[in-house]
């Protein structure tokens, strides 16, 4: 089959587009045609380096696809190695999927939706009237956390991006204000996941028992030392994020999925998707990521 393999680190020339042995289901797993493979930016930092690769080079990446059982059941799966034309998959990690939801869309409730969902329900611990500012609004999950926080009852949404077109999405997400900053006013909730001199300024917008998430470092830059004096003076916290943690107990997976699957197919919930490349196309998809080109949930289709 085909596949899209790493053979050593570094940036999107080294994804190579090359035929591989087909993948062998482990008993009581599944084997899946794939129908589209989400990318994730994570996917950019696994490939450089910078996330330890499980297994050593050669590896295919990619989490997560959309594709059909032998039996020609439709689902979305958690993976390893999608970037190709078969995987096998975990039926615990696994669920079905209507005919009419959009490929693209049902990746985008897979890594970025329940990072969102956890991001607001597990981590921040929203409380309905709080107010909530996502960083890198117009991005996969940013785009979500707009939309979950208002669903969730957040009292006022605040988008921070970084052009006025994904300002433009932010809003039409459903957020109140779409702003670069300073912000006007504080915040109860900030997400971040660009690290740096936003998380900085994310810092200095909390207000009081405001909470700040940390659930990555896009920038590739440090923030600045952290003062826990102005935490003690605020009773705020600073709390990190790592998706996986949050799906090892029993239910976190398919119920938080579950949620979002509901919500998006009555309409409440509309996962933004920027785009499907083929297979063969997978470095051009991580160079868009890497350049801030891209507008929402990117995925490839073998």
């Amino acid at each position: 089959m085909h596949a899209i393999q790493v053979r050593r680190s570094g940036g999107p020339e080294v994804l190579e587009y090359t035929e591989v042995p087909d993948p062998v289901a482990a008993e009581g797993w599944s084997l899946l045609d794939v129908e589209a493979a989400g990318v994730n930016f994570v996917d950019t930092m696994v490939t450089d380096g910078t996330y330890p690769t499980p297994g050593g080079h050669p590896f295919v990446p990619g989490t997560e696809v959309v594709g059909r059982t032998e039996d020609g059941r439709r689902v979305l799966a958690r993976v390893r190695s999608g970037y190709a034309e078969r995987v096998s998959a975990d039926p615990a990690a696994m669920v079905t999927l209507p005919e009419e939801l959009d490929a693209g869309q049902a990746l985008a409730l897979l890594t970025q939706g329940l990072t969102a969902w956890h991001l607001l329900k597990s981590a921040a611990r929203l409380v309905p009237g709080e107010s909530v500012v996502v960083h890198a609004a117009a991005g996969g999950v940013g785009n979500l956390a707009v939309q979950l926080a208002r669903e969730f009852g957040a009292g006022r949404v605040v988008a921070v991006a970084s052009t006025p077109e994904k300002r433009a999405a932010a809003l039409k997400a459903g957020a109140d204000e779409a702003v670069e900053y300073p912000l006007a006013g504080k915040a109860d909730i900030v997400l971040d996941a660009s690290g740096g001199a936003l998380f900085d300024q994310g810092l200095a917008s909390l207000a009081e028992h405001g909470r700040i998430v940390t659930y990555g470092n896009a920038s590739r830059s440090a923030p600045a030392p952290l003062d826990t004096t102005r935490l003690l003076m605020l009773n705020a916290s600073v709390t990190g994020f790592q998706l996986g943690g949050w799906l090892s107990p029993p239910g976190a997976f398919l119920t938080a999925l579950g949620e979002l699957l509901d919500l998006t197919l009555r309409g409440r919930l509309t996962p933004l998707t920027g785009g499907v490349h083929p297979l063969a196309e997978a470095r051009r998809a991580h160079e868009d990521l890497l350049a801030r080109r891209t507008v929402g949930k990117l995925a490839l289709r073998p």
